[in-house]
This record gives C-alpha cells, structure tokens and sequence, in this order.
C-alpha cells in the first residue's frame, strides 16, 4: 500500500467559516439512536413514561466496542422501537418528548481522575465517539495494550462545506489544551501533533497561540489535499508512519482524536456533562440562511433546518455530512447523531448528473486514490465475481473517500463498487471462516 500527496482538489465551499456556533431553541422531540458508533448498539435501560433530564443514562455500553447514551433534553420517555440507522441495520431508538427545561441529571459530578485507569474509565462514561464522522468509541483508542508515542489531533476538516471543526478549535482551542494535557498526564506522549489544513489560517493561528508554552505540542499545517483528514492519511502525512489493512493507529504507535472530540472531553473532566450536544455545519444551495449550530443529539433535520430559515428551493438531496463521503438521507424525520458534524441541503446545481460511460482506461481514478489503488480493475474483478482478485487489487484498503468517482470521466459509480466489493470479499471470509467452524 503506497500512500502519498495523491489526491484531489476540491471547491472547499466553506460559506459558514468564522461563522460563530449558534444555540437553537430546544425541540418538542428528540430521537437518540443506540448505535451512533461503529460497534455493538447501547442497551436500552429506561422504559416508557420514565422521567429523564439532560445527562440521565438511557442506554448503557453493551460490550466492549460500544458507547453509552445520554438524554439531551429532559422531558419524558414516549417511545421505544427499532429503527433503521443510517447504515441500514435496525438498532433500537429512544424517542424523548421535552418539557423544554433542559433540567440537568441532578447525579452529574466531574470525574475524579487520578490515574491512567481513572482517565480511560472517563472517556467511556463521557459517551463519546470520533466526532468527525466515523463514530469510533473514543475510549477504546485509549484503551490499548499497544505502545503508543504519539498523539495526533485531527483538524484536516478537507470535506467542501464543513467548518464545525474550524469553529470549535477557534472558539475552544482552551478546551482541546486542556483535554490534550490531561491526557499527555497519563500517557506521557513522546509527540503531540495536531494537523490542520493550511486554509484554515484562524485555526492554525489559535492553537499555535494557545499551546506556545507546550513544547510538545506542534501545530502542523497540512496541504489542503483532499482526503488530508482520513485516518491513515494522516497518521502518514505527520508522522510518516503506514497503517497497513486491518491495522489501527495503535498498531503504529499513534492515538487519532477528532478536535470537536477533544474539546467535548474537556467539557466532561470539567463538569461532568456526558455528550449531549453537537456543533454541526448547517449548508448547501437549498438552505436559506447557512450557520454552525450547537443542537441537542436526537433533534430531527427538519427542526434544524427549520432554525437555519428553511430552505430556499425543495433540495434535490440532504446528506449527513460532507459531498464526499456524506450519507443521503431518506426525509428530515431523521435525528442529528453523535457523529453528524455537518448536514447539508443540496440543490439541483449541485447535484447535476451525468450519463455514465465505458472505462476510457485514463488511469486517473488510481493516479488520485490517496493509496494507490485501481478502482477501475476492482470494479471489473467485480462485476466479473472474482473474489480472489478483488482481494489481490487490494479493495480492503479502500477508505471510500470518494476521489476516483470524483476524478472519473466516464462519471462511474466507482466508490460505489469498491464499497460493494468490499461487502463481497467479507461475506466470502465469513463464509470460509464458518465451513472451517
């Protein structure tokens, strides 16, 4: 696996940069997912008609890759039911109706913390996951038995329209200090780096400002390469080092914290508030008026949108995320998660299409990919059933960033098929594994 500067250069479209996060009026309702992180779904431990306040634990960890739930609002429990995430797996949902108090779980203390068990026990009890969308439980990158030298904070933000990182490393670049220091404590890091892309010059220049008396800490400014903010991307564009198919930053030595993760850790060692809230991008063509919200974790889309004006024209999609690898959503019923940093209305001039046509074999969709693979044989192999082939093009290493679709003439669905052959070669693995059993 060959990484390098490979990428692409896309319309940044940062229209609420420097904008402020703005508190929206608290919702009638709110819906908490019990799998807003990658692994097992929280298990429900409140019933309908209980009484919960901002805080209250409505779903515990179940299992060691999984994250606590906490209500957003207080109000009282209407509804419990699976729903389908936005991964297409059922979970169960905790529906809220608010009292519109936003009373504070009267328990809420901060954690004590005296040892490196006592700070990894915090960041599980905080709820917290990585913010910047992949939704992996904070803690459990604490949590290893590996080595580690390094800690890298990732505020690359290289999707076009996203700023709710931005905004926090301006306006909480206190918090990130304090959440790094506390963790550099316990872990006695050899580096701390945190990566920023170089068009993002507020905040470089304000973690620059508040981590000048750290010596340890350096700030980094990262061409603005799109997929800079992918993991492995950055572990390798700061630090040099290759996380290999199936390996973690761990494994290299590193631990890779969002910075909107890292400013809510502070929030929790200082008082106690689990995750509730989230600062999200409210953007794209259709949105009348753009901002960075903070909004409680369940709040639907449509309630959001409402706060930003509505919109301007009937959006032809509205995504969880960025254009590049954000996930349609099926209406606005669906609720802000813990990992949504951004959500955007889409209209038509942004979402022209054109007709597909045959591989010109241009060579420019693995001249992009940031790990030097071709999605145009995988997509062959594919279509072909060739499993043995698949695995040998190395489709296992594709991030899904989005950039061979982007960069393809012929306007194929590449991504697409690399996501699809991925789901092959893991169903053919399960398949041996258990003719093995």
């Amino acid at each position: 696996m060959a990484f390098s500067l490979k990428g692409i250069h896309v319309p940044h479209r940062k229209n609420t940069a420097g904008m402020s996060a703005v508190r929206m009026p608290v919702p009638s309702m709110v819906t908490l997912l019990t799998a807003m992180h990658i692994g097992k779904p929280a298990k429900p431990i409140v019933k309908v008609g209980d009484s919960v306040s901002v805080g209250t634990l409505i779903a515990e960890q179940d299992g060691f890759v999984s994250s606590p739930v906490y209500s957003s609002v207080s109000g009282t429990v209407k509804n419990i039911s699976d729903v389908v995430a936005s991964n297409g797996r059922k979970v169960p949902a905790i529906t809220i109706e608010s009292d519109g108090q936003m009373t504070v779980e009267s328990s809420i203390v901060p954690p004590q913390v005296n040892s490196k068990e006592d700070f990894i026990e915090a960041v599980k009890k905080s709820g917290l996951v990585g913010l910047g969308g992949a939704g992996f439980p904070t803690y459990v990158k604490f949590a290893t038995d590996k080595k580690i030298d390094t800690l890298i904070i990732n505020g690359a933000e290289c999707e076009p329209y996203i700023t709710s990182d931005s905004i926090t490393m301006t306006e909480r670049a206190d918090d990130i200090l304090f959440a790094i220091e506390t963790a550099d404590k316990y872990f006695n890091f050899e580096k701390i780096i945190i990566g920023i892309e170089n068009n993002k010059k507020a905040a470089i220049a304000k973690m620059k400002e508040v981590t000048s008396n750290n010596s340890k800490i350096k700030v980094v400014a990262l061409k603005s390469v799109y997929p800079q903010g992918g993991e492995k991307v950055l572990v390798y564009h700061t630090t040099g080092r290759t996380i290999r198919v199936g390996q973690l930053p761990a494994d290299v030595g590193c631990i890779v914290c969002n910075s909107s993760t890292m400013a809510n850790l502070a929030n929790f060692l200082k008082t106690g508030m689990p995750l509730v809230e989230k600062v999200i991008t409210v953007d794209g063509g259709a949105v009348k008026e753009p901002k960075n919200v903070i909004a409680p974790i369940g709040t639907t889309l449509g309630d959001v949108f409402d706060f930003c004006g509505g919109f301007t024209s009937d959006p032809v999609k509205v995504l969880y995320g960025g254009p590049m690898m954000g996930i349609a959503v099926p209406d606005l019923s669906v609720p802000v998660l813990k990992q949504t940093n951004a959500i955007l209305a889409l209209d038509k001039k942004e979402t022209k299409t054109a007709k597909t046509t045959a591989c010109i074999k241009c060579g420019k969709c693995t001249n992009s990919c940031p790990f030097g693979i071709n999605p145009a044989a995988i997509a062959k192999a594919y279509n072909n059933n060739d499993v043995e082939l698949v695995e040998k093009l190395g489709a296992d290493t594709c991030m899904l960033c989005g950039c061979c679709s982007y960069v393809c003439p012929a306007k194929r669905p590449l991504a697409t098929t690399n996501n699809l052959a991925k789901a092959m070669l893991a169903a053919d693995r399960a398949k041996k594994k258990e003719g093995n059993v």
